[in-house]
């Protein structure tokens, strides 16, 4: 069984380094969920975003401190990691459980802050015209008129920009929390074996020398 100093140690530098690359996986899945939906106001994956981030800072003081076997290091290692468990892991939850209603409604809230602008570049990228009514444009309700799409569309115009974005947002999400929630658990052993290598002795440590001289009585 592989429970000495060394396998501990070897674990935990192998760990931190998977975590290294787990952690731009986030960032790159919360990166392509922000560009997927553009005009979206996504605080959850922001969050996804965060973590990745803290997660590259955590692993730098978990390799740190295991290749030091530095007390110090690994226990706020631990601790650290332990309450980014707990963000990930609700963050994960939240954004499997986000329903389609609640996805419209950050969709809606980021399109009326959006400028007209960015309006239409989203239309013009994923040929749709409006948000929920494609009626409502021409420079009504802050909409941006949808002359440059229309013809690219069917002789009806084109759909509204939620059913084109709903399938893009909705993969974004589960993608989010499916990662977040399948590497949050491994945190967890991280946690367990950064405690277990930290109680254990270094076979190589030697004792320093006193320089007090040695009593002759």
């Amino acid at each position: 069984m592989c429970g000495g100093f060394t396998c501990s140690k070897n674990a935990l530098v192998l760990l931190n380094g998977v975590y290294v690359v787990v952690a731009f996986i986030l960032i790159g899945v919360a990166v392509y969920g922000r560009a997927a939906s553009i005009v979206t106001n996504l605080p959850i994956i922001g969050g996804i975003l965060a973590c990745g981030i803290l997660l590259i800072l955590i692993s730098m003081l978990g390799l740190a401190g295991a290749l030091k076997h530095h007390q110090v290091m690994l226990f706020f290692y631990m601790v650290i990691l332990f309450m980014l468990f707990l963000i990930q892991f609700s963050v994960a939850c939240a954004c499997l459980a986000v329903n389609n209603d609640q996805q419209e409604g950050f969709a809606q809230h980021g399109w009326t802050t959006v400028n007209p602008e960015i309006k239409t570049k989203v239309q013009e990228t994923f040929l749709c015209c409006g948000f929920l009514d494609r009626n409502i444009t021409n420079g009504t309700m802050g909409h941006p008129p949808c002359d440059s799409v229309n013809h690219l569309c069917s002789a009806s115009g084109c759909p509204p920009c939620m059913e084109k974005l709903q399938a893009t947002i909705n993969h974004a999400f589960k993608l989010c929390g499916s990662i977040g929630l399948f590497f949050s658990f491994t945190e967890l052993l991280a946690v367990w074996l950064a405690r277990r290598y930290r109680n254990q002795p270094d076979p190589d440590y030697k004792e320093p020398r006193s320089t007090y001289p040695r009593s002759l009585y």
